[in-house]
């Protein structure tokens, strides 16, 4: 954890607290729980970093991709079918392939630790469902803009050459592994 590790911890607590919330009023399956728990550990401490730093370091990023694909295998365990493991992988090779794509474009509008977070991420979303994957792109996409306008407005000088995308990215793939089932129009 980085400084302010006492506000990380009470972000993790009110997250995870969320996240038993829903479970105990029967909105998520206990099968999925690996998925939410596991993108709140690691995700607080990696949006903080970046938050912080604009950079989201490797020790991190290839953590989260372990845990997450341990969390997948045994949601496809508890679940029951193999399937969620297949959407997952195309979640995460999709998603990682749009945000190589925009980094090999403009390597200053979006940092390679972006692109490595976009495996985990992208598996999580995949695991919901294309329209996951999509939706969550759209919302970090949104919160990115958001905290640029927020940065201009109160002149913030460590982010004068962009702001970081991981916070966005993040949280949106917090907001639909929590709330998995909003996520689709079909």
């Amino acid at each position: 954890m980085t400084s302010h590790a006492g506000y990380q911890i009470a972000a993790i607590i009110a997250l995870l607290a969320c996240v038993a919330l829903r479970w105990a009023s029967d909105a998520l399956p206990a099968w999925w729980l690996p998925v939410p728990v596991a993108i709140t550990l690691l995700g607080v401490p990696l949006a903080a970093i970046d938050l912080s730093q604009r950079r989201l370091p490797n020790a991190l990023t290839l953590l989260a991709a372990g845990v997450i694909a341990c969390a997948l295998v045994a949601v496809a365990a508890g679940a029951g079918t193999a399937a969620v493991l297949g959407a997952a992988a195309w979640g995460g090779v999709g998603l990682t392939a749009a945000h190589l794509a925009v980094h090999l474009a403009a390597p200053a509008s979006l940092g390679g630790g972006d692109v490595k977070l976009a495996t985990s991420v992208g598996a999580v979303l995949g695991a919901v469902g294309w329209q996951a994957v999509l939706i969550g792109t759209l919302l970090a996409s949104s919160v990115a803009f958001l905290l640029g306008m927020a940065a201009r407005l109160l002149r913030r000088p460590a982010w004068r050459d962009g702001v970081p995308y991981g916070p966005g990215l993040l949280a949106a793939t917090w907001a639909i592994a929590v709330f998995p089932g909003q996520w689709s129009w079909a």
